[in-house]
């Protein structure tokens, strides 16, 4: 597992390693049980808190992404892929509700919004 934060960002360490994590689960990089680093030595190669990575973890848990049993770890959360879809598929929902609402204001039409998501979706 490859998390890489910066402190040159003003998104918060625990929100990107919660991000990174998210992303791995559903490009499945990271599969159902598959144990994630302990938050110890996650924090020392991030070279970051504990507390930090604690709190990326209690949020990947809150969201059902990853399970702790208690002495032995984190592991990726065995809950079917249906629910990870529905997660992504909410935040896409919210950012499309902002462009929507951007465009409305701004007069675009939703051929022209439509074509633009077109060409910002293909390209590389």
């Amino acid at each position: 597992m490859e998390i890489v934060v910066s402190n040159k960002t003003s998104r918060p360490l625990y929100e990107q390693i919660v991000s990174q994590i998210k992303a791995q689960i559903m490009n499945s990089e990271l599969k159902a049980g598959e144990a994630l680093p302990s938050i110890r030595s996650l924090a020392k190669s991030l070279q970051i808190s504990v507390l930090t990575v604690q709190k990326a973890y209690d949020i990947l848990q809150g969201d059902g992404f990853i399970e702790t049993a208690a002495g032995k770890g984190c592991y990726v959360s065995v809950q079917n892929q249906d629910f990870y879809l529905e997660e992504q598929q909410k935040k896409i929902e919210s950012c499309f509700n902002e462009a929507i609402e951007t465009a409305r204001t701004s007069g675009i039409s939703l051929d022209k919004l439509v074509s633009l998501l077109t060409l910002l979706y293909e390209e590389d």
